[in-house]
């Protein structure tokens, strides 16, 4: 394709990031630029600046390299043949009779060769040897600097001297590929740019691919007419080739009015690219048309991988120091969790070292429904939803980071006082729980070169056309958050997940040893209880037998005894028979079935109809729901209160018997009510404990293990139960049944 530049005013700009920069179909007019077909090593296209040159020696197309253009490359011709030439390779000089001389230089552009023939100027450096000087004494000031900035600003000063030009400047970009312009040198023909904004869109994202691959980049004119580069009738219909890392390759018209609006008629830039990142530019501006020489161009080159490399030494030294620092924070946090046996409350006691490892205002742990706060935060209801937001957005990641969160969600724009910045870690796999930093706003003013936002003309999309100061307050932004901020916030994520996990094989170590305990219990008690059963019959009825056998030798004290001793054979024979009954409850499989609560209540009120014949019990039974539970465990449940209820209500005036419910979230909770003999809320804790009565036996009978066996049928239900009472007013049980 051709590059010739396009009426300005019909420049249709809104494809300019897809604009096919690196493939322009043509060259600056400073040269010659050869395409060699590496088999046959015949030139396929050309571009040749020159009409003379064409007029002397012919056109280059279908020639072999060796004997184009007099003859002049037929000495690297053959060492050119098979060679990888993946960089460029500087080729030296060469002169052609009456037409000047030229630098050399080849490469690799997929499958084809480019050879470039670029017009050397009069009085340029005849070898890089000649600017060694100014390299040695830029490395040796270079040790001086102890700032990025500093760096920079002896970079830019050391660029300017080589190449002449009118302002030299040091672009950095951000995370967001806007540039800021952090360094500068310039004399008066040109307006300073120095702490200037511009926006992503000035340099798109394939004009930044080819600064990290072509280091450097000349445009000694703007109003330069392009050289199309023709091809043979062979390959009319072969993809453009890719002049990325071409010299001489012409730049898009979009570039060349930027910098006419600009105001700079040459152009160069220097990419400063470490660890394979573009992290800044070298960019230069002169008013006039200015070529820069080959040498010095490398010279600059030159510096800048020196400058690139000390920037990265500089900010990994910034980098190494910070990290030390928040390590050494994150070791006294560790040392107080590992030693506190709950890490919540280690937090609780060092906030202050918390907020520093990821320089934040304020903290929060979000534990299911638990929320604890530290410094200034959101509120709660306020730091549940943004659990909420973060939940749906981080995509099963572990660490959630944003500086603009009021921008982001308009729902929280009240919050930039405080939550401007949210820094997250999930802290459990299972559930929404999580570790939060939070940092405020912080307004201020941004600089920009022109108006980024007008960025139209006759409704069509382009460069700017001003690059007046132009001041924008940035607002609900906080100060981004770092490498440094994430990697601790992560290692911190570690440490608590692990304390977690050793806490809970710490538990499921002891739980283990619950559950062989219990065991090993209900064995013994089944055993005993089993085994004990025979003796007591054998007491019962064979006190009875004498008590026959020997009705009329027995005295009244004698026959007192005997009955004394059935009776509590007898009794010890039930507290047997319930022991026995409470260790087959542990080991009994539990077997949930939808059931009517209230059918079932008024079944075992049906079958218990005997122990309060003849009495005037009031009954008070409200609709009960159906819940899903074990109908043989919760009717001995409903049997052991309802019992109770009416043996203590047996000395009462009026007896009266609620049951009830109380529905809700989780849980329905059943009640039942009397107004018997009550008992002291002093001894609650004892009811539900195995043979543990709050009452004589003389006075009620009973052998103190159905409550135990009631608590044990709750709670295998993953319920609970309580109880509140009165002494002679009353008592009242409640249980809970889980959704």
């Amino acid at each position: 394709m051709s590059a010739e530049p396009r009426a300005e005013h019909g420049l249709d700009l809104s494809s300019c990031a897809r604009e096919p920069i690196h493939t322009p179909g043509a060259i600056q007019p400073y040269g010659v630029l050869l395409v060699v077909d590496p088999s046959s090593m015949r030139v396929v296209e050309r571009a040749v600046a020159d009409d003379d040159l064409l007029a002397a020696f012919g056109d280059p197309l279908d020639h072999p390299l060796r004997d184009v253009l007099g003859g002049v490359l037929s000495a690297c011709a053959s060492s050119l043949q098979g060679d990888d030439l993946v960089a460029p390779r500087y080729l030296g000089r060469f002169e052609i009779d009456g037409h000047g001389r030229f630098h050399g230089l080849a490469h690799r552009s997929g499958g084809e060769l480019i050879v470039e023939l670029e017009a050397m100027l009069a009085d340029e450096p005849a070898t890089l040897e000649e600017l060694y000087p100014a390299i040695r004494d830029f490395m040796t000031i270079l040790e001086k600097a102890e700032t990025v900035a500093e760096l920079c600003a002896l970079g830019a000063e050391r660029i300017r001297e080589l190449t002449g030009f009118d302002r030299t400047l040091v672009y950095q970009f951000d995370a967001e590929w806007n540039g800021a312009v952090i360094a500068e040198s310039r004399n008066e023909r040109l307006p300073s740019y120095l702490d200037l904004r511009f926006p992503e869109s000035d340099i798109p994202a394939q004009a930044r691919e080819l600064y990290r691959r072509n280091r450097v980049r000349l445009i000694p004119d703007c109003d330069y007419q392009s050289v199309p580069l023709l091809r043979s009738a062979a390959r009319v219909d072969a993809a453009p080739t890719d002049l990325s890392l071409a010299t001489l390759r012409s730049v898009s018209p979009v570039h060349l009015r930027y910098m006419r609006n600009m105001g700079t008629g040459s152009s160069m830039s220097v990419s400063l690219v470490h660890d394979g990142r573009l992290w800044g530019l070298i960019s230069c501006h002169h008013q006039d048309p200015r070529r820069v020489p080959y040498h010095v161009r490398t010279a600059c080159e030159f510096i800048g991988q020196i400058l690139a490399l000390q920037i990265a030494q500089k900010e990994r030294a910034s980098m190494v120091e910070e990290r030390v620092s928040r390590r050494a924070t994150q070791m006294r946090l560790l040392g107080r969790m590992s030693g506190d046996g709950d890490f919540v409350e280690a937090l609780k006691k060092d906030q202050r070292h918390l907020l520093e490892l990821t320089r934040s205002t304020g903290a929060a742990l979000v534990r299911r429904d638990d929320c604890v706060r530290f410094g200034e935060c959101p509120s709660h209801a306020q730091i549940a939803e943004i659990v909420r937001y973060v939940s749906r957005l981080r995509e099963n990641q572990d660490l959630y980071a944003t500086e603009r969160l009021p921008t982001e969600a308009t729902e929280f724009r009240d919050l930039s006082g405080v939550a401007s910045g949210v820094l997250a870690i999930s802290i459990s796999q299972l559930h929404d729980s999580y570790l939060l930093w939070f940092r405020p706003e912080v307004v201020r003013t941004v600089r920009w070169g022109g108006d980024p936002r007008k960025d139209h003309v006759g409704g069509m999309l382009s460069p700017r056309m001003s690059f007046e100061i132009w001041k924008e307050t940035v607002r609900h932004r906080s100060v981004p958050w770092d490498a440094v901020d994430r990697d601790a916030a992560m290692e911190l994520r570690v440490a608590i997940v692990d304390i977690v996990l050793r806490k809970a094989e710490e538990l499921a170590e002891v739980n283990e040893q619950l559950v062989r305990t219990n065991k090993e219990l209900e064995a013994f008690s089944y055993s005993v209880s089993h085994d004990l059963r025979a003796p007591f019959r054998h007491i019962v009825g064979y006190s009875e037998l004498l008590g026959t056998s020997a009705n009329d030798r027995l005295t009244g004290t004698e026959r007192r005894y005997l009955d004394t001793i059935v009776e509590s054979a007898k009794s010890a024979g039930t507290l047997v028979d319930d022991l026995l009954s409470f260790s087959q409850l542990g080991r009994s499989t539990l077997g949930r079935m939808p059931i009517a609560m209230g059918g079932l209540v008024d079944d075992v009120r049906q079958r218990l109809e005997m122990e309060y014949r003849g009495r005037a019990v009031a009954w008070d039974i409200a609709p009960l729901p159906t819940v899903s539970v074990d109908p043989a465990m919760v009717r001995l449940v409903w049997q052991n209160l309802i019992s109770n209820a009416l043996k203590f209500t047996r000395e009462a005036t009026d007896p009266l018997i609620r049951i009830g419910y109380e529905p809700g979230d989780a849980e329905d909770v059943f009640f039942i009510r009397d107004n018997g003999c009550g008992f002291d809320m002093r001894y609650v804790d004892k009811l539900f404990g195995v043979f543990q009565r709050l009452h004589h036996v003389e006075e009620y009978e009973g052998t103190g293990i159905g409550l135990a066996h009631v608590h044990r049928i709750v709670t295998r239900h993953g319920g609970r139960i309580w109880a509140e009472g009165r002494v002679g007013e009353g008592a009242a049980f409640y249980f809970s049944i889980p959704h």
